[in-house]
């Protein structure tokens, strides 16, 4: 993982990973930034003020972690988990996996909308799994729901709680186009 000085458009320190790495998130509360470890199914802690890492640790039960983000307020970063088809949710203090709950094949990037607390996570195959925090500690699933196949990116508006997702196909045939879902009983917290 190269780390680079943006007003000199240059590589100042690589930090080597034994693993392919996959979405890494800052926190702005904590102040690190966290990778997942894909092959390892770990998570690294980094310090940015010092470009160092401070530790992986390990994801119990979760395998092929790929997409994640990060709830700051909470201290939890939501994990997709391909191997496992979950959701994991990881304490950031603690280094623990509180919850896993289930997901489609082909979960790829995970949004957070704190307002609701709803976790969304986009599946390739075909859905949309929404998920809903009811507290730092419990999660439920609310719906798996179904979209077009290869919808794979999400984008939030934490203003308006819309949810909007990118279609490539339409029924197997290509298209270029950006659906806008409203989030269903939407209550601000």
């Amino acid at each position: 993982m190269a780390v680079i000085d943006v007003q000199k458009d240059e590589i100042v320190k690589t930090l080597a990973f034994k693993s392919e790495t996959g979405m890494p998130q800052y926190d702005p509360v904590g102040k690190k930034v966290y990778v997942n470890l894909r092959n390892t199914n770990e998570i690294a802690e980094i310090d940015p003020a010092e470009d160092t890492v401070l530790g992986t640790y390990p994801v119990e039960g979760c395998r092929y972690n790929h997409g994640m983000v990060v709830d700051s307020e909470h201290h939890r970063a939501f994990l997709l988990c391909n191997g496992t088809q979950t959701l994991t949710v990881f304490t950031l203090d603690t280094h623990k996996a509180i919850a896993r709950l289930p997901l489609p094949h082909g979960a790829d990037v995970v949004k957070f909308n704190p307002g609701l607390g709803r976790i969304y996570a986009a599946c390739s195959s075909g859905f949309i799994s929404v998920f809903q925090q009811d507290d730092a500690d419990h999660y439920r699933k609310l719906e798996d729901f179904a979209v077009q196949k290869m919808v794979h990116s999400l984008a939030v508006d934490t203003a308006t709680h819309r949810v909007y997702a990118p279609e490539q196909q339409e029924n197997g045939r290509p298209v270029a186009r950006m659906i806008v879902y409203e989030a269903a009983g939407a209550q601000k917290h």
